[in-house]
């Protein structure tokens, strides 16, 4: 049995990128690093905190593209690390991406890192509601006034 699409309906026009954004949504859901907390402080503002232990301001990159969070993280390989040698290494310290969707009107208030975690502060603000008349052009009766 195929499965259908909702965005194939005929009433539901131009939410292509909806469409694009929950394909990637359900993508990074099935990624684990690094882990992260989301918590709603109030009615109007959430945090997203990440565990992200030995990387620095410097390794980090927060970014809104569209209406997706973006947190990067990228370490720079210590000059050290070729002469240490592990047992075991536990400590995860490859590169990730994490993307969060954004709704209409969330906005990143600021960022911090202390301790290993970092901390995105997130504020939703009201959106604007948008009411606009069309002005329907009566072609029938413009053709008649041409006509005369």
């Amino acid at each position: 049995m195929a499965s259908m699409n909702m965005f194939n309906n005929p009433l539901m026009l131009g939410f292509e990128n909806l469409e694009r954004m929950m394909d990637q949504v359900a993508k990074a859901s099935s990624e684990s690093y690094p882990p992260y907390d989301i918590e709603q402080l109030d009615d109007t503002h959430t945090r997203i905190t990440l565990a992200v232990a030995g990387f620095g301001e410097e390794d980090l990159n927060v970014q809104v593209e569209d209406n997706q969070l973006i947190i990067r993280g990228k370490q720079a390989p210590h000059p050290s690390d070729k002469e240490r040698k592990f047992i075991y290494r536990g400590i995860a310290s490859r590169q990730f991406q994490r993307v969060f969707v954004l709704a209409d009107g969330m906005e990143i208030k600021g960022a911090d890192l202390a301790k290993g975690l970092l901390k995105i502060d997130l504020e939703r603000n009201e959106p604007e509601v948008k009411i606009k008349k069309i002005k329907i052009n009566d072609l029938d009766n413009q053709k008649a006034l041409q006509d005369k």
